[in-house]
């Protein structure tokens, strides 16, 4: 049998090397950002200079009292949790679908992770939230998945009935956005990661938004000791006594790593705004395709678009397994085309099934399995995830992906069997 496919013997679609996408994008003024600050300050304890500036901006841009930087996202996680007070006793209902270190910080403080399936669009289910929902139950931490906001007036609605706190990871949603409310403002608290390829990247780094003072404070405890603690808790707070040493945990952001993140938070809305022409002209083109469901998004979201989250059909094609199309892709020169892996329904994760080998008092919290989360394991297993460019002149490289989609599409049957 002869194929046109490349996987069979055919010529690829996209035959340069690459690399097809990279983030963030860094120029002269970026450099010049960076140079700046090296040769004024490489370390800043306190809040001054560009950590001022930086934590001013986001404050702005998202219309919040405080924020606070961090050393990662993982960081930023941790400290929002510890200064919500979770630990110990308290169950916290977080996504079985989501990166596995949304969660991890709960293990280190003490709570309870309670995993929730997801709905259609891979992000937290509210029905299955409600059913999950004990008098041990303290929190719900909801992440916005690929960049496209969770139904957060559904979770708002059912965290403010039952008197729960309202938690997010914005780590893939930077600039996101429900009816112009931007997303890691709906809850008490939100932590947001700036890793390499993230919307708003500062290399490695993270940040806490919240409105709440409390929150504030405590977070500066956990992971800011001595100086900022020192300036910027009230003298007569119950807990300034403890300003020298905190919780003795150092997250800081490198001051390098800030003046990354604040030139890229200058040009943010730009790249999103040309991230939402690229996505939708992607969506338009791949949606007519059999076996390709693409994300939709309902009146007034905004996406960031961290990644364009396809869902594919095997119904639509006689059942060709996800894989095989994957490798047809692949061969097709589609590099960028990823099946994500660390990113999964965390119950098929070894530390979620058995955690006692790492942490002994979990042993009879966490023991999950395979199939105990079904829409989340078969979004997990059908999402083909494409990067989404940022310039026009990067359109032609997004069409040659389309008709690499379209070849493997058109000539599925030439891989069955």
């Amino acid at each position: 049998m002869t194929s046109p496919l490349a996987l069979l013997g055919g010529e690829p679609v996209i035959t340069h090397d690459g690399p097809h996408f990279s983030w963030p994008p860094l120029d002269e003024q970026s450099e010049a950002a960076v140079l700046r600050q090296l040769r004024h300050d490489i370390s800043i304890y306190d809040r001054s200079g560009v950590i001022e500036r930086l934590e001013d901006e986001l404050c702005d841009y998202h219309g919040v009292t405080h924020a606070v930087l961090t050393s990662s996202g993982t960081a930023a996680l941790h400290s929002m949790y510890a200064a919500c007070g979770l630990g110990p006793g308290d169950e916290v209902i977080v996504p079985a679908y989501t990166f596995f270190a949304t969660v991890t910080p709960l293990l280190h403080l003490g709570a309870t992770p309670v995993l929730a399936d997801c709905d259609e669009s891979g992000n937290l289910d509210p029905k299955d939230v409600t059913q999950r929902i004990t008098e041990r139950t303290k929190a719900v931490v909801v992440t916005h998945m690929w960049g496209v906001p969770a139904a957060m007036s559904s979770l708002k609605a059912i965290t403010d009935e039952h008197g729960l706190m309202l938690l997010e990871d914005a780590s893939h949603a930077h600039g996101a956005s429900i009816d112009g409310q931007r997303v890691g403002t709906f809850g008490r608290a939100a932590a947001f990661s700036m890793n390499g390829p993230k919307p708003l990247s500062a290399g490695e780094g993270g940040f806490v938004l919240t409105d709440d003072d409390e929150v504030y404070y405590r977070v500066l405890l956990h992971g800011q000791y001595n100086k900022r603690c020192r300036n910027e808790l009230p003298r007569d707070h119950p807990l300034y006594e403890y300003a020298v040493t905190g919780m003795g945990l150092k997250f800081r952001i490198h001051p390098l790593a800030a003046s990354i993140a604040l030139d890229q938070l200058g040009r943010l809305d730009t790249y999103l705004n040309a991230r939402a022409r690229i996505a939708a002209h992607l969506s338009e083109r791949l949606a007519a395709l059999p076996g390709i469901i693409v994300p939709e998004l309902p009146l007034g979201v905004r996406a960031s678009w961290y990644g364009l989250p396809l869902q594919y059909a095997t119904n639509e094609l006689d059942g060709l397994p996800v894989e095989r199309f994957h490798e047809a892709l692949q061969a097709e020169g589609c590099r960028e085309v990823d099946r994500p892996g660390s990113t999964c329904p965390l119950n098929l994760l070894p530390l979620f099934q058995r955690p006692e080998d790492l942490f002994s008092g979990y042993a009879e919290k966490l023991n999950y399995a395979p199939g105990d989360f079904p829409n989340a394991e078969a979004i997990h297993r059908n999402t083909l995830k494409l990067p989404v460019w940022h310039r026009e002149e990067d359109r032609p490289l997004a069409d040659s992906y389309i008709d690499a989609f379209r070849k493997v599409a058109d000539n599925y049957r030439n891989l069955l069997g």
